[in-house]
């Protein structure tokens, strides 16, 4: 499967999983307006299983494994993510703003 058709196999995942949450927090009575700004975009949700797939991957386990290292360095886990979602930046320009959102979004150490 070439990378176009993967990346746009994740936004329909994506997708998927982002209209059952809407359906399911609307069935529990909540209300859409309050928690919608507040979802990820479909980019954001694919960088995301992007950056879990990178994580458990051999090619990043040393890396991991120095960054979340009890004796590591109170930066190197925040590093180490940067570096992650840069390396998705560099592969997919087309998810190169999701990945900026997703760090203006989330605290350093994940």
């Amino acid at each position: 499967m070439d990378e176009a058709s993967t990346l746009e196999r994740l936004r329909q995942d994506a997708r998927d999983e982002l209209a059952a949450l809407i359906e399911l927090r609307c069935r529990l009575g909540e209300d859409p307006w309050m928690f919608l700004p507040d979802l990820p975009s479909v980019d954001e949700q694919v960088v995301a299983t992007l950056r879990e797939e990178r994580m458990h991957s051999d090619e990043w386990r040393p890396a991991r494994a120095r960054a979340y290292h009890p004796a590591a360095h109170e930066g190197e886990v925040a590093r180490f993510e940067y570096d992650l979602l840069r390396g998705i930046a560099l592969d997919h320009p087309e998810l190169s703003a999701a990945v900026w959102s997703v760090l203006d979004r989330v605290p350093a150490a994940w």
